[in-house]
């Protein structure tokens, strides 16, 4: 694809330099429909972002937005705080009954503010009052979000070091497998837990992505995350997993720690739940952790109407027959074979595969390698992200709604950009 140079100016010269994606990505995108993304030259590109796991369900899903159009041409609620509103009842009702009572969990919905990080920051601070301790527990390579809370456990050094203060009251322990099976899990943690004098401060909570993603697609075991659990609950400690990204059917379950067999005490989601790209994040808990006093958090787009009209949707349409986890990990099983068979018949690329569901990492020993990859994927057609400390990582996150010949068109432009940066 012969990309021209597009006009940036008024990108380069007004906004910040702190964007991002649009570096890797130097081009003007117009429009979006699927898993299908168009620039204002006409030029297409098939998306394996999906909005950083925000568009599970593709972008401009027709059901979605006819649900949202209908919404807003009747002058539905755009904007209510935490007002009750008939949305709102629609979405709680549907969640209620499409997700939870199917899954035998009892959480109360609290919604926290419009993004993810304003999810975790309701989540440790609940944990905080609830137990009346500070000390949180994280985990190697997390990423939680980029406000002062998340970021304290938060591990990715260029992003805590943004903070520009010391980032406390969070400490962090080894991610499973992050020793290589040299020690048996969690024995750091424990012996730190038991020994008075190991001067840990006693945790109120431990917060755990079952995937990594921003980590570099580091998967967790069900067995290690069963193992965590049991600890928390040992050291009377709340078990907060953060499934902002993998959560919504991102692993196959609508939840990503349902594999595990687990119930954490508190839950945050974001990114997909409004279904749409609409900001929106929920807190779950138990309800014997609602302890809060009214107002004591609260927020002024904490109740994005629109979202919950797209979220009901997404739910309905979804999640109310079962197929949509069978579907995903079809496509994830179709993904790690083409991907397998790319390292494969790669060696010298010194790649390997890690994932789960419709969430996969091609990790490579040369650092500069997956950089290189996405950049060549970009000029193919293909949106590609890293991921990682180093940015080591090919990271993939396609929409759930992919067809199995995008997959497949997708996974032969990668196949591609690693055989030309080579």
């Amino acid at each position: 694809m012969t990309i021209t140079q597009p006009d940036l100016s008024v990108f380069t010269t007004l906004e910040s330099e702190v964007r991002s994606y649009c570096r890797g990505w130097p081009t003007v995108f117009d429009r979006a429909q699927g898993s299908y993304l168009y620039d204002e030259d006409g030029h297409t590109f098939l998306d394996f972002f999906a909005g950083a796991g925000s568009l599970n369900y593709g972008h401009n899903n027709p059901v979605l937005k006819r649900a949202l159009l209908d919404y807003l041409e009747r002058d539905g609620i755009t904007h209510g705080l935490d007002m009750s509103t008939t949305a709102k009842r629609a979405f709680l009702e549907t969640f209620r009954d499409v997700v939870m009572r199917p899954r035998d969990l009892d959480y109360k919905v609290m919604f926290p503010g419009p993004t993810g990080t304003n999810a975790v920051e309701s989540a440790l601070k609940l944990a905080r009052k609830v137990k009346g301790r500070e000390s949180i527990i994280s985990f190697t390579n997390a990423f939680h979000g980029m406000s002062l809370g998340s970021l304290a456990v938060t591990g990715n050094a260029f992003k805590r070091a943004g903070a520009g203060i010391p980032l406390v009251h969070g400490t962090p322990m080894p991610f499973d497998d992050y020793l290589h099976g040299r020690t048996p899990d969690f024995i750091w943690f424990e012996r730190l837990l038991e020994d008075a004098g190991s001067g840990l401060n006693k945790p109120a909570a431990a917060i755990v992505e079952t995937v990594q993603g921003e980590g570099g697609v580091n998967v967790a075991s069900p067995e290690w995350l069963r193992g965590l659990a049991d600890l928390c609950t040992r050291h009377d400690m709340l078990l907060i997993v953060d499934d902002i990204q993998m959560g919504c059917g991102r692993t196959g379950p609508f939840f990503s720690f349902e594999e595990a067999g687990i119930v954490p005490d508190i839950v945050t989601l974001s990114k997909s739940i409004s279904g749409y790209g609409l900001p929106m994040s929920l807190a779950l808990f138990k309800p014997e952790l609602d302890i809060w006093e009214p107002g004591e958090h609260n927020g002024t787009f904490r109740g994005n109407n629109p979202a919950f009209v797209t979220a009901a949707a997404a739910l309905d349409m979804y999640w109310s027959d079962g197929q949509m986890e069978k579907q995903t990990l079809s496509r994830g099983e179709q993904t790690e074979a083409a991907l397998r068979a790319l390292v494969a018949e790669h060696p010298d690329a010194g790649a390997s595969v890690r994932g789960r569901g419709l969430v996969w990492g091609l990790v490579f020993d040369d650092t500069d390698r997956a950089t290189a990859v996405c950049r060549r994927a970009f000029e193919l057609g293909l949106l590609l992200e890293t991921s990682g400390p180093q940015s080591e990582v090919v990271k993939l996150l396609p929409a759930l709604t992919i067809t199995p010949e995008e997959l497949d068109e997708g996974l032969r432009i990668l196949t591609r950009a690693v055989r030309e940066t080579a």
